[in-house]
C-alpha cells in the first residue's frame, strides 16, 4: 500500500515512549495482519495470483480505492487453505503483536471463508486455539476472538458464521463482527443473526460508517445492538449521533491510516478523530490491516498523538481507554491497567 501522504509523527521522545508502552488492540483482522513474509510463505505454498517475492508484494498491495483493497484482501484470504496455513498466520500475528508490547488482542477472524476453502471448522478452531495457548505461555499475549461475517458474502455467510459460533465457538470467542464492504450490504438484513448471537452471550461489534453515511451506524446500533463501532468515520456528519455515542458510551474503534489508505477519509488533516474526541465519544486506536496499510499499532498511536497533540500522559490515557473498551477478563484488565499506569509513572 502506498499512502498519498506521510503519516503524521510525534517527536522522537514520544515515539520511544509509545514503542514500549503496554497496549491492547481491539480492531485488527486475521488475514489482514499477514506480514509480507507470511504472505510470501503462503503464496509459495499455493502458487497463483499473489506474488511469493516479498519485494513484489509492496507493488501488489498498492490499491486505488476501497473496492480494489477488498479485491486484494480476498486474494490473500484465498491463500489460507489448510490448518497449517491458519496456524502459521495466527502465530506470526501473535509474534508481531508481542513485539509491539501488545498484551491483549481481540483478533477478528472470518471462519466462513476458511471453511468454504476446505478447512473444517473443528480444525480452524484447533489451530487458533493452539496459538492462543502458545501466545499466552510464551509471549505474554492474551488473545480473544471476534468471528466476523464477510459482508460481501451476504446473509448466508451470517447464518453460517452464527452456526459455527453456536456449535463450535471456544470459550475465548467473545464477539460477533461484520466487515467487508458496506455499500450494497445493508445492516438490517443481519438483525436476526445478531439477535441470536447476543442471546448466546457474544458482544456485537460490527463495522459501520466507514464508506457509508451515519445511517449505517444508526442501523448497527438500533438493529444489531452494537456495543462498539468499527471505524465509524461518518459519525461526525451527524451531530445527534455523536451525542448518542457519547451519552451511551458506545466506543468507536479508530484506525487512522487505514481510513486514508482506503480513501474513506481524504487526508490526515481531515480525519474525524479529533472531532470525535472533542464530542466526548469514547475511542480506541487500532491498526485494522497493518501490513496491507504499511503501518503498525505503534505507528497508529503516533498518528493519534500527532492529530490530538498528546503528551505522554495523553498517550497513556489512550492505551487505558483501549483496555476499558475491551471485553477482556477482569483480571487481564486490572493487570494491564496497572502495567500502563506504572509505565507512565516511570516516564513522568
Amino acid at each position: 500500500m502506498s499512502l498519498s501522504e506521510a503519516q503524521p509523527r510525534p517527536s522522537a521522545a514520544l515515539e520511544a515512549f509509545i514503542a514500549n508502552l503496554p497496549k491492547a488492540e481491539l480492531h485488527v483482522h486475521h488475514v489482514g495482519s499477514a506480514s509480507p513474509a507470511i504472505v510470501a510463505e503462503l503464496a509459495a505454498r499455493h502458487p497463483g495470483r499473489v506474488p511469493s517475492d516479498p519485494d513484489a508484494l509492496a507493488e501488489y498491495f498498492t490499491f486505488t480505492d476501497f473496492a480494489h483493497f477488498i479485491d486484494l484482501y480476498l486474494s490473500v484470504v484465498d491463500l489460507v487453505r489448510t490448518p497449517e496455513d491458519i496456524w502459521t498466520l495466527t502465530h506470526g500475528i501473535a509474534q508481531e503483536l508481542a513485539r509491539q508490547q501488545v498484551r491483549y488482542v481481540e483478533l477478528t477472524c472470518s471462519p466462513v471463508t476458511n471453511v468454504r476453502a476446505g478447512v473444517p471448522i473443528e480444525a480452524f478452531v484447533d489451530a487458533i486455539e493452539d496459538v492462543r495457548v502458545v501466545a499466552e505461555r510464551d509471549l505474554g499475549l492474551t488473545m480473544r476472538w471476534i468471528w466476523d461475517i464477510p459482508g460481501e458474502l451476504g446473509l448466508p455467510a451470517g447464518v453460517e458464521t452464527l452456526g459455527y459460533a453456536l456449535d463450535h465457538g471456544p470459550s475465548s470467542l467473545i464477539g460477533f463482527g461484520l466487515g467487508g464492504p458496506e455499500i450494497g450490504v445493508p445492516r438490517p438484513q443481519f438483525a436476526d443473526v445478531y439477535a441470536k448471537a447476543r442471546a448466546a452471550g457474544l458482544h456485537a461489534i460490527p463495522h459501520a460508517g466507514e464508506t457509508t453515511g451515519p445511517q449505517t451506524i444508526w442501523d448497527a446500533i438500533n438493529l444489531l445492538g452494537a456495543e462498539r463501532i468499527g471505524h465509524g468515520t461518518s459519525a461526525v456528519q451527524d451531530p445527534a449521533l455523536l451525542v448518542y455515542l457519547a451519552e451511551h458510551h458506545i466506543p468507536v474503534e479508530v484506525s487512522p491510516t487505514s481510513n486514508i489508505a482506503t480513501r474513506a477519509v481524504a487526508t490526515f488533516a481531515e480525519h474525524p478523530l479529533r472531532a470525535m474526541v472533542e464530542a466526548g465519544v469514547p475511542v480506541s486506536i487500532n491498526s485494522d490491516d497493518p501490513p496491507m496499510f504499511s503501518t503498525t499499532l505503534t505507528a497508529e498511536y503516533g498518528v493519534a498523538a500527532a492529530l490530538l497533540d498528546l503528551d505522554e500522559a495523553g498517550i497513556a490515557d489512550l492505551a487505558l481507554a483501549a483496555v476499558d473498551h475491551s471485553f477482556a477478563p477482569d483480571s487481564v484488565k486490572t493487570n494491564l491497567r496497572d502495567e500502563i499506569g506504572a509505565y507512565a509513572a516511570d516516564h513522568a
